[in-house]
């Protein structure tokens, strides 16, 4: 018997040595890249600031009436005023000597702001003898830069004698005090994110090397988030607030480091497997590049649905976090792998996964987990879900709207201080003003509807323009009372049967109203629409129609579990004055979009193990496997949320909070044992209607 030589295919070593040194060159070229291009970011995210605006009008609705009166009064001589209310107090009562500071304030003030010196300050004397008070008008210029005009004043006034104490309050004031503590926020939100989040990884991994990886990536994945945001805000003219660029820090650094967990997680078990790290880092993005790729792809969809909301702040968040999210996934997903790789199995030392070793999930506690949620399914998911419907009775008593003066958390700015001073002391004269806004042709006939409006203790006609004649109305009640939001309403019900549409009230309870109301027609429509759009996304993903309900089912159980113990804790705990109008339609989305995250890393396993395992056998598996790795993302994700409760204003500490506990419910017990075990209790038909479903693989361990 003869043998025929084989011809040596050096066509097809030629083809898999030049793959081979493709595969070895694209890390160090991805690095590369992205050095370039972290230069032009870092050019474009410093001017991020220079489009941040924290106007009264970009957290309003669009379509209000007090947006609409703003914009008019812009237009008016002098254009938008200014209002500086400046109150003196000495306790034990006024002493001589007392009065005649007080005047010579007022003329320091006047001289330093252009107003009128030779005329006599109206100087309001409070009932008791222990308070004086004047208001200071400021024209546009003066207004142009509110923390300086508010800071030169108050430098202005230390001429006085000792024990009286002078307040500068009023909406200039508030606006000064409320810029300088946006200022601070992002700088030291970004630290305090960056130092909790390394060390979390740095417990996670117990390697004095790896944690800086996704640390690093993470990093550059906020800076050129920034950039990107800037960038398209240049394009598309969305609005760009602090409070969205705060959550921004937030959501990259949370959702980064997310990705990176998961990606470490499954580039470990591929190291087990392949010789070389390239081989097992594409194994590793195969693997659990879908998941992060859908996980993106519903928050994203999730952010882009606040487009439909009407209050600017709001609308202006989607975009904003849209893009931080796509940015943090491109870097996640290209040069965090190419560090990895470049850095080699040594990264994870001292424990480095050695090629032929097993990891073995079976014996951790996990697997225990999953086989005692096996044998108690109903009860599993029965309980938790009571404990969870009785804390949403928390959130029954939850108040609409935090007043102005109560936004600050753990310190009490100066014009807050005054504010409160003057509503103690001057409790008749405590009302706020209201702006009326009227066609010059039915100017007479609207103020006289506006003086016979009850509630309205006085009312007379300010600057007049060919367009515009501007309206002061005074309200008998104290600013946000009950009484004064009756007030508002019956005034526009009044002004609108004199006028129609061509007459507007606005003012700063009026914006607050509007504000709270609009927030409220939001979460009706933007809700909805985001369960929507997840709905069709994990229908997509997991190619069934029930496990995609019943995921976002248990998502929303538990976001209405955190926000009644939430509730609860605001009001008896933190003292905090009520839940401000916004927070919980931001953490519903959060809650949402990321806990179904976690879902749809768990489920995604679930349903790769349960076609080979069947659907029982196939969640104990995905459990084991994913149980550690996706519990250390919620832990990292809710401390990263909670930092910003060390920030001072109310509202991003109630964000903060509601998103922090509500990631830690749903990912340490509906992830973690809710889910686990409805996907057991219903078996193979949480797949319907899908191949797995008719695979009939599920006849002896789907049975309950």
């Amino acid at each position: 018997m003869t043998s025929q030589l084989r011809a040596p295919d050096h066509a097809g070593a030629d083809s898999r040595l030049k793959r081979s040194r493709t595969r070895t060159v694209l890390p160090w070229f991805m690095v590369a890249v992205w050095t370039g291009l972290l230069v032009a970011g870092f050019s474009l995210a410093g001017k991020l600031d220079s489009v941040t605006r924290d106007g009264q009008a970009d957290y309003l609705p669009a379509s209000a009436q007090s947006t609409k009166v703003l914009e008019a009064e812009a237009k008016l001589p002098g254009g938008e005023e200014g209002l500086l209310v400046v109150v003196y107090e000495r306790p034990d009562g006024l002493q001589p000597g007392d009065r005649e500071a007080v005047v010579r304030g007022h003329a320091e003030l006047a001289k330093r702001f252009g107003n009128d010196i030779d005329v006599p300050p109206e100087i309001i004397d409070s009932a008791d003898g222990t308070a004086l008070m004047y208001a200071l008008p400021l024209d546009r210029e003066a207004i142009a830069e509110e923390a300086g005009a508010t800071a030169e004043a108050r430098a202005l006034l230390t001429d006085r004698p000792n024990g009286l104490k002078a307040y500068v309050t009023g909406p200039t004031a508030l606006g000064a005090d409320m810029d300088e503590v946006f200022d601070a926020v992002d700088a030291t939100l970004m630290l305090a994110t960056a130092v909790v989040v390394a060390i979390l990884l740095i417990l996670t991994y117990r390697s004095p090397l790896l944690w800086l990886v996704p640390l690093t990536a993470v990093g550059v994945a906020a800076i050129m988030s920034m950039g990107v945001v800037y960038a398209l805000s240049q394009i598309f003219d969305f609005t760009v607030t602090s409070m969205s660029s705060a959550l921004l820090i937030v959501l990259v650094f949370g959702a980064g480091t997310d990705y990176a967990l998961l990606l470490v997680s499954r580039y470990r078990e591929e190291l087990y497997r392949h010789e070389r790290p390239i081989d097992a880092m594409l194994a590793a993005l195969r693997g659990a590049g879908p998941a992060i790729l859908a996980s993106a792809a519903t928050v994203v969809a999730g952010l882009l649905c606040l487009l439909a909301a009407d209050l600017n702040s709001t609308s202006g968040l989607g975009p904003v976090g849209a893009a931080g999210i796509g940015s943090t996934l491109l870097v996640m997903l290209t040069l965090f792998p190419a560090l990895l790789v470049v850095l080699g199995r040594r990264v994870f030392w001292p424990f480095v996964p050695r090629l032929g070793a097993e990891a073995h999930a079976a014996g951790t506690r996990w697997a225990r987990l999953g086989e005692l949620v096996a044998r108690r399914r109903v009860v599993s998911w029965a309980v938790p879900l009571m404990i969870l419907g009785g804390l949403a009775l928390g959130a029954m008593g939850a108040s609409g709207s935090l007043p102005q003066l109560d936004q600050f958390a753990r310190s009490t700015p100066e014009s807050v201080a005054g504010a409160k001073l003057i509503e103690a002391r001057y409790p008749d004269q405590s009302g706020q003003p209201l702006t009326v806004m009227s066609r010059p042709d039915q100017s007479r006939e609207v103020l006289a509807a506006v003086k016979t409006t009850p509630g309205v203790a006085e009312a007379e006609i300010g600057r007049t323009s060919a367009d515009w004649v501007e309206i002061s109305a005074i309200p008998v009640d104290p600013p946000e009372s009950a009484g004064e939001t009756a007030t508002i309403k019956r005034l526009r019900e009044k002004v609108n049967q004199v006028a129609g549409e061509a007459v507007l009230v606005g003012g700063p309870s009026a914006e607050r109203l509007d504000e709270a109301e609009t927030n409220k027609s939001d979460r009706n429509l933007v809700m909805p629409l985001i369960l929507l759009v997840v709905l069709t996304i994990l229908g997509l993903l997991l190619r069934a129609i029930v496990a995609p309900l019943v995921l976002v089912a248990t998502v929303v159980v538990s976001f209405f579990g955190a926000l009644g113990l939430c509730n609860l804790v605001f009001d008896h705990v933190l003292g905090f004055a009520g839940l401000e109008s916004s927070v919980p339609l931001i953490g519903f989305l959060f809650l949402v979009a990321l806990g179904v995250d976690y879902n749809i890393f768990l489920m995604t396993r679930v349903r790769e193990e349960a076609a080979r395992h069947g659907t029982v056998e196939g969640t104990k598996r995905g459990l084991a496997v994913t149980g550690g790795v996706i519990t250390s993302a919620g832990v990292v994700l809710a401390a990263t949320f909670a930092v910003l409760a060390t920030l001072p204003l109310v509202m991003l500490v109630e964000v903060g909070i509601l998103v922090a506990v509500g990631v830690l419910i749903d990912t340490l017990l509906v992830r973690s044992i809710v889910v686990p075990a409805l996907t057991m209790s219903l078996g193979s038909r949480i797949w319907w209607p899908g191949k797995l479903r008719r695979m009939g693989q599920d006849r002896v361990d789907d049975t309950v």
